[in-house]
C-alpha cells in the first residue's frame, strides 16, 4: 500500500481489486508548496483575508499584546494585569464579577489576576460597604505608582502600533474603535 503512494505516476491505469485503498490527492509532490516560503500577499486568497476585517482586528490585537506584554514582562505582569489595574483606576473599587463583566474576562480568571496583583501590593479586596459578605479590589498606592510608570511606555506602544498613521487618522480610528466597543455586543 506504501508504494501505490510513493509513486509519482503509474504507467497504465490499474484496476482496484478491492483490497486496495485509492491514492491520496496529496501524494504526488511534483507541485507541493514550501511552507517556509514568505507569503504572497498579492495571492488571491490573501487578499480575501486582509479583506476581512474581523481578522485585522484580530492581527493588530495579537500585535498590541505582543507589544504591551514585552514592555510588561520585567515586571511580571500581563497584559490582563495591566487592563485589571487601569480599570481599577477608574473606580473606587470593583466586584470581581463587575471586573469580569466590564473587561469580558471569564471569572475565574480575575480571581487568579487579582490573587497575582494583591500579592505585588498593586490590588486589595476589601469587604464591600453595601453589603460585608461581598468584597470589592481597590487599587493600592504602589498600584497607582505602577500605573503612572506606564504612561510613558504604554505611548511608545502606541506609537510603535499606529506609526502609519498621522494624528488625525489616529483620531478617528480611536474614535470609531470606541463607538463599535460601546455599541458592540456584550
Amino acid at each position: 500500500m506504501l508504494e501505490s503512494v510513493r509513486h509519482t505516476a503509474p504507467h497504465r491505469p490499474r484496476r482496484p481489486t478491492g483490497t486496495e485503498t485509492r491514492e491520496p490527492a496529496i501524494a504526488h509532490q511534483d507541485n507541493a508548496v514550501d511552507a517556509s516560503a514568505p507569503i504572497d500577499g498579492n495571492e488571491p486568497w490573501m487578499r480575501g483575508l486582509h479583506a476581512d476585517t474581523g481578522y485585522l482586528l484580530y492581527r493588530l490585537g495579537l500585535r498590541s499584546g505582543q507589544l504591551f506584554n514585552s514592555f510588561l514582562q520585567e515586571s511580571g505582569l500581563r497584559l490582563r494585569h495591566y487592563a485589571v489595574l487601569r480599570f481599577l483606576a477608574t473606580a473606587e473599587g470593583a466586584l470581581q464579577r463587575e471586573l469580569s463583566a466590564r473587561l469580558g474576562y471569564d471569572p475565574s480568571a480575575i480571581v487568579g489576576l487579582v490573587d497575582d496583583l494583591e500579592k505585588l501590593g498593586f490590588a486589595e479586596r476589601r469587604p464591600a460597604p453595601d453589603d460585608r459578605r461581598s468584597r470589592i479590589v481597590v487599587l493600592t498606592e504602589d498600584g497607582r505608582s505602577f500605573l503612572r510608570g506606564t504612561d510613558e511606555a504604554g505611548l511608545l506602544v502606541t506609537n510603535d502600533l499606529l506609526g502609519p498613521l498621522g494624528p488625525a487618522e489616529r483620531e478617528t480610528l480611536h474614535a470609531l474603535l470606541l463607538r463599535v466597543t460601546e455599541d458592540g455586543p456584550r
